[in-house]
C-alpha cells in the first residue's frame, strides 16, 4: 500500500478511527452472541431487527445531524458523541430483554450517525491533494477491514478467558480513547456564520445533489448491492456456523475475520489500481461479482466452502465500495460536501435498512437457500441499475449553457455567447448555479 498521508491532524483522526473501530468490531461479535444467548436459533431474527433499528437511526439522524454540525464547533461535537457512544456500549452487558438491545442500539447508532459523516466531510478539507485523499480513503477502508479481521480474532482470544459480555467493555474503551485523541486536535470547519439555509432545507441539499448527478445515482444502486451482500455475512454468520454447522462462538468470530481479510486484500491493492483505472470500471466490476457470489451460497456445505465464499464477498465488496469517497469529493462544491456526505451516508444505510431484515427474517421464514437467491436477485438488479445510471463517458469538466443567470454575473466571466445562452466549461457539480445535469 502507498505511504499514508503525512498530515498530523489526519493521522490523529485515523488513529482515533482505528481504536473506535476495534471496539465496534468487538461489539459486532458480542451482539451476535448476545442475540444467540437470548433467542437461540432465532438469533438471526433478533440481530436483523437490531441492525435494522441501527439503520433507522442512521437514515433519520444523519442528514439533520450534518446540518446541525455546520452550526457547531467540530472538536467538542465529536468528543461529546464519542462519550455518548461509550456510555451506551457500557450499558449493553446489563441487558436482560430483547427490547433493551433495540433501545440501546438506537441511541448508540444515533450518535454514530452524527459522528461518521462529520468526520468524512472533514477529511477533504484536511487533505486537499487528490493523491493524498485517495490514500486516505484506502487507509480508511483498510481500517474497517482490520477491524473486521483483528476484532473477531481478538474476540475469539478473549472468549477463551472471559464471557462475551466483557467485549462490550472493550467497545466503550475504544470510544473513550477516540475522544481523548480528538480532544487534542485543532480541526477545520467551525461554525458557519452569517446567512444560512433553513435547517430542513440544508438537510435535503445532499439528496438533491445525489439524484441530479448521474455517477451518484449509480453509486446509490451500488450501495444497494453492497448492502444485501454484507447483510448476509453480518446477520447469518452466527446462524450458519452455530446452528447449521454446530460450532461455537470462536468459529463465528473466525468466519467474520475471513470476510474482513478478503476486503483488506482489495483495500491494499486499490491505490495503485485506481492510478491506472477509472473508478467506474473498478466499482462496477466489484458490484457485478456480488450476485454470482451470493448464488454460490447455495453450494455452501461446510466451514471450508463458507470461508471461501465469505472471503470472496469481502474482496468484491471492497472493490465496489472503497472509491466512493472520490466520487463524492468531486461531485460537490466544498460548502456542500457536509450535506452530500451525510445524505450518501443516510441513503446507503437506507439500503442496509432493507437488507438487514431480509437477511434475518428471510433466513428464518424462507430458509437460507431461498434468502441467498433473493439477495442475489436484488444485487443483480442493482448492478444493472448502476450500469444504466452511471454513464461510461463521465468527464469532470463539462461544457454547459446558462440561460437564467443575468448578463455580467461573476460566474459568467469566462463564458461566450451561444444560441441559447452563455456557454462555458468547468469542473461541473450541482450547486446554486447548476440545478440540473447537462444533457
Amino acid at each position: 500500500m502507498a505511504v499514508l498521508p503525512a498530515n498530523r491532524i489526519w493521522r490523529r483522526l485515523f488513529l482515533a478511527q482505528i481504536v473506535a473501530l476495534t471496539g465496534t468490531g468487538l461489539a459486532t461479535v458480542a451482539l451476535g452472541l448476545l442475540a444467540w444467548d437470548l433467542a437461540g436459533a432465532d438469533a438471526g431474527t433478533v440481530l436483523g431487527t437490531a441492525l435494522a433499528i441501527k439503520m433507522i437511526a442512521y437514515v433519520g439522524v444523519a442528514p439533520l445531524a450534518a446540518a446541525l454540525a455546520e452550526r457547531l464547533p467540530k472538536r467538542p461535537l465529536l468528543v461529546g458523541l464519542d462519550i455518548v457512544r461509550a456510555g451506551m456500549a457500557a450499558s449493553l452487558p446489563f441487558v436482560t430483554d430483547i427490547w433493551q438491545i433495540y433501545l440501546l442500539i438506537f441511541l448508540l447508532q444515533s450518535a454514530s450517525a452524527a459522528f461518521t459523516p462529520t468526520v468524512q466531510a472533514l477529511i477533504p478539507e484536511i487533505l486537499t491533494d487528490d493523491g493524498e485523499y485517495t490514500r486516505a480513503l484506502s487507509a480508511s477502508r483498510l481500517a474497517y477491514d482490520l477491524e473486521a479481521v483483528a476484532s473477531p480474532a481478538l474476540a475469539a482470544a478473549l472468549l477463551t478467558i472471559t464471557g462475551f459480555h466483557a467485549l462490550f467493555g472493550g467497545t466503550a474503551a475504544g470510544f473513550l480513547i477516540s475522544a481523548a485523541l480528538i480532544a487534542g486536535l485543532t480541526l477545520p470547519g467551525g461554525r458557519i456564520r452569517g446567512t444560512r439555509p433553513a435547517l430542513g432545507r440544508r438537510s435535503l441539499d445532499g439528496l438533491r445533489i445525489i439524484f441530479a448527478t448521474p455517477r451518484l445515482r449509480g453509486l446509490a444502486a451500488i450501495d444497494l448491492a453492497l448492502a444485501v451482500a454484507g447483510a448476509m455475512v453480518i446477520v447469518d454468520t452466527v446462524v450458519i456456523v452455530q446452528d447449521r454447522f454446530g460450532l461455537g462462538a470462536s468459529e463465528t468470530a473466525v468466519m467474520l475475520a475471513i470476510n474482513g481479510a478478503g476486503s483488506m486484500l482489495a483495500a491494499l491493492a486499490l491505490p495503485r489500481l485506481l492510478d491506472r483505472l477509472p473508478e467506474r470500471g473498478v466499482m462496477l466490476t466489484g458490484t457485478a461479482m456480488l450476485a454470482p457470489c451470493l448464488l454460490a451460497g447455495l453450494l455452501v456445505s461446510g466451514p471450508p466452502t463458507l470461508a471461501i465464499l465469505w472471503f470472496a464477498l469481502g474482496l468484491t465488496s471492497a472493490l465496489a465500495q472503497t472509491p466512493a469517497g472520490r466520487l463524492l469529493r468531486r461531485s460537490a462544491a466544498p460548502e456542500d460536501r457536509p450535506a452530500l456526505f451525510a445524505a450518501q451516508f443516510a441513503l446507503s444505510h437506507a439500503c442496509w435498512l432493507l437488507a438487514y431484515p431480509l437477511a434475518g427474517w428471510g433466513g428464518a421464514a424462507l430458509g437460507l437457500g431461498a434468502t441467498f437467491m433473493l439477495m442475489a436477485a436484488i444485487a443483480g438488479a442493482a448492478t444493472l441499475a448502476a450500469l444504466l445510471c452511471w454513464h461510461r463517458h463521465d468527464p469532470a469538466v463539462v461544457e454547459h449553457v446558462h440561460v437564467a443567470l443575468p448578463e455580467g454575473h461573476p460566474h459568467l466571466a469566462d463564458a461566450r455567447p451561444g444560441p441559447r445562452g452563455h456557454v462555458h466549461a468547468h469542473a461541473f457539480v450541482i450547486d446554486r448555479h447548476h440545478r440540473h445535469w447537462p444533457r
